[in-house]
């Protein structure tokens, strides 16, 4: 009987796990670079607490299971739940603001399908305990600062942002019902998705009265600075609104301070579905063939307390290695990951167990000097050994010579170059990588 992966999911052979932890790595050292502290939770939960955050319609998209004591657990298909209740749980005692990022495992249980798996990993980074409006342009920047990291350009990628509490109050304005704001945004958020006579449909499906759906259409036609300046229009002299407004334009502002003003576009057509956003939200979308969201976020104001928390507003987003990965491939960013040898030891007799004892300890070394070395298992001609060595991408071979038992001394290769010089072995133990002279 024959097994495979489950279905969405991945084996990850040696090529696969160097292009994922190519990725995380760049998670790693931006999130740290950028002043942001890891932590982690428990890969399962207690499936209540997916049901407070997002209702009971998430049930249908986890795994989830009764352990043996009976009770509801879930496999974590995000980590925002579990961010809010460590984060929840000693509120009082942590440093604010508070800067957390997370590489986690997730599940989802979800039709596979192109850049979306029911297995992935995802990057989260979030700023908690501080409102004001430079906490959501810091968390924007650490997104685009990790796609000029790996080589990502605003002709390829580009980071829409929009304001659901711009939003919010445009509608308040023009006599939306507090009750229909979510099937609204709900409705706003599908205008990407759709062609421009179907989005119209699914306004109608509303129900709204006509100035009202023309209102939805113009609001989704909204983008750029015209955008911003028609949004202003729209908010007239209510207070609310403006300050809102004067947000948004702040928030382009500073991120246009922060030099990356070329990577974001205002584009009200991004709404976000999570009902607990309520502030600037944002995506990042791949200009070329994956039509899709490759990160994507928002300010929310009360998930803390949907946990028990007191009130704390944050700032967050999250990314798939599954889209990046496709996203790397499609414009040609990944680098060659074929794995490399640092130093690779050759024996030039293996009629002569003597030698091969000294390859052995010689490799040791190298290795007690965190030098990547390696050697043949086999006992076969230097011509074979040389092309193992080869073959392995190895920058420098040493040989084991007759003159390593008399003299300590070795021969030393630049596979690059092809010049080979003999050394002293202490020097070669303490610079493997040192300038060869050609003969």
């Amino acid at each position: 009987m024959k097994f495979k992966a489950p279905r969405g999911m991945r084996d990850y052979y040696p090529d696969a796990m160097a292009a994922r932890n190519w990725i995380m790595e760049r998670w790693h050292r931006v999130s740290l670079r950028n002043g942001f502290e890891e932590y982690d939770g428990p890969i399962m939960e207690e499936l209540d607490l997916f049901r407070v955050k997002s209702g009971e319609g998430i049930v249908s998209e986890l795994f989830h299971f009764a352990d043996r004591g009976g009770r509801e657990m879930a496999i974590r298909p995000e980590m925002t739940p579990t961010l809010a209740r460590m984060v929840a749980a000693r509120a009082n005692a942590l440093r604010k603001p508070i800067k957390w990022y997370s590489v986690p495992r997730l599940c989802r249980a979800e039709r596979p399908q192109r850049g979306r798996l029911r297995e992935f990993f995802q990057w989260n980074i979030d700023i908690l305990g501080e409102d004001d409006i430079l906490a959501d342009a810091e968390c924007i920047f650490v997104a685009i600062d990790f796609f000029r990291d790996i080589g990502l350009t605003p002709e390829q990628v580009v980071m829409k942002i929009s304001s659901r509490s711009v939003l919010a109050a445009i509608l308040r304005i023009n006599g939306f019902a507090e009750e229909r704001l979510e099937a609204v945004y709900a409705t706003l958020d599908k205008r990407d998705k759709l062609a421009p006579e179907e989005f119209s449909k699914l306004i109608e499906t509303l129900g709204v009265p006509e100035p009202q759906e023309q209102l939805l259409l113009k609001l989704g036609e909204a983008k750029g600075p015209e955008g911003i300046t028609m949004l202003g229009e729209m908010v007239g002299q209510d207070p609310e609104g403006n300050q809102e407004v004067d947000n948004l334009e702040r928030l382009f502002d500073l991120l246009g301070d922060m030099g990356v003003g070329p990577y974001c576009l205002f584009d009200m057509g991004v709404v976000r579905g999570l009902a607990y956003y309520t502030g600037p939200v944002f995506e990042a979308f791949g200009k070329g063939g994956l039509q899709r969201a490759i990160c994507g976020g928002g300010r929310y104001g009360e998930l803390l307390k949907t946990v028990g928390g007191p009130p704390m507003s944050g700032v967050g987003f999250g990314s798939s290695d599954v889209v990046i990965a496709d996203l790397l491939k499609e414009f040609n960013l990944l680098p060659d990951l074929s794995p490399v040898t640092a130093v690779f030891v050759i024996d030039a007799d293996p009629r002569n167990p003597t030698l091969f004892k000294r390859v052995l300890s010689i490799t040791a070394e190298l290795r007690r000097r965190n030098i990547t070395a390696s050697y043949s298992y086999r006992r076969q001609g230097i011509g074979k050994q040389f092309k193992q060595a080869n073959d392995r991408n190895a920058r420098r071979v040493i040989i084991v010579e007759e003159a390593t038992l008399t003299d300590n001394t070795v021969s030393v290769k630049d596979m690059g170059t092809g010049v080979q010089q003999p050394l002293a072995l202490e020097a070669v133990l303490d610079d493997p990588f040192q300038p060869l002279e050609p003969a």
